[in-house]
């Protein structure tokens, strides 16, 4: 799994690069091809046609084809339309000259080729990953926790080990570092957020899966309902109270053999297309909390921070005459 994530950032950074060089040609071709996370149809024409010159001569019809075969029918003419009028944009935008396409074709086809060689490798270690996790956990009493695929089953159960190793569940709480911090004096007693102690893959983990469980299991869905609006925390702060909530759940089955259960908060049991459904009807939050819930970046709270001088700018203009008052004049 560290090996996986590793790949994964690797992916992440070549894909920036991607999208810088295929920036230069026109916002158009993000539009119509995405970006960061590029399909094999997007990689198959920036590979080969990333030119728009090239893109042009290839003409519709076999673009189209291209595209259909690539995509499986997911894009069609139309996806070709909207691209060759980006090829066109691009021409008419570095019409004076500037930048040269086939430097630029061959620098794309260099990161789409490092791209789909890193695909390849998480494709292989996710398959080496799933034998792995059906041999350390057969009955699949991870997995069985609600929304989780074998990916993030993987993860928490690679980065935790056999869960019984720990004396109580307190302590595998305290191993996820995502319970709260404690200030604690003469003064004051309180709680300082997280304490990020332990693997950061776990949490990393752990924090997809509540975001994912919440979805499913009702009273999960409950909790984090409650969080956000009536007690006003935003989303990450939300899952980050689910997230050892779940883990404690997931400890608890693994320690006594038993798969995840299903419930619905009066303690019924439900399938999990039922608890999806209860999920989205029961626990449904209004954009506009959400919004007002939403955590300001540092970058904005910086950015709207009022300077001194501009505090001094916006006070009252000094007096053209000497002061009349008497310094040493004492106030009532």
């Amino acid at each position: 799994m560290r090996h996986r994530s590793s790949l994964v950032k690797r992916r992440a950074a070549a894909a920036l690069r991607l999208d810088a060089l295929v920036e230069l040609l026109g916002p158009a071709w993000a539009d119509v091809l995405g970006s960061g996370d590029y399909n094999k149809t997007s990689l198959a024409v920036l590979e080969r046609y990333a030119d728009p010159r090239a893109l042009k001569k290839l003409g519709h019809k076999r673009l189209a084809t291209l595209m259909i075969r690539a995509s499986r029918g997911a894009w069609r003419e139309a996806k070709a339309d909207e691209l060759l009028a980006a090829a066109d944009e691009t021409l008419e935008l570095w019409a004076a000259g500037g930048l040269d396409f086939a430097e630029l074709a061959d620098d794309i086809a260099t990161e789409v080729r490092v791209v789909a060689a890193i695909d390849a490798e998480i494709a292989t270690i996710e398959d080496r990953i799933d034998a792995l996790y059906e041999e350390t956990d057969p009955a699949g009493i991870v997995r069985s926790a609600p929304g989780l695929g074998v990916t993030l089953a993987a993860g928490i159960l690679g980065r935790t080990g056999d869960l019984r190793r720990f004396a109580n569940l307190a302590g595998v709480r305290s191993f996820t570092g995502i319970v709260p911090k404690i200030d604690q004096s003469g003064l004051t007693n309180g709680h300082k957020g997280i304490t990020k102690a332990g693997d950061p893959g776990l949490r990393q983990a752990l924090y997809l899966a509540a975001d994912m469980a919440r979805k499913v299991d009702p009273t999960l869905a409950a909790r984090y309902h409650r969080l956000v609006v009536t007690q006003g925390k935003h989303h990450i702060s939300a899952l980050n109270s689910i997230a050892p909530v779940l883990m404690t759940r997931i400890a608890a089955c693994w320690r006594n053999g038993q798969l995840y259960e299903l419930k619905d908060v009066d303690g019924t049991v439900i399938t999990e297309a039922e608890g999806r459904a209860i999920c989205a009807e029961r626990y449904k939050i209004d954009p506009a909390v959400r919004a007002a819930r939403r955590r300001t970046t540092t970058a904005k709270q910086l950015k709207e921070r009022t300077s001194r001088r501009k505090k001094e700018s916006t006070g009252a203009a000094p007096a053209s005459g000497p002061s009349s008052a008497d310094p040493t004049e004492k106030v009532a």
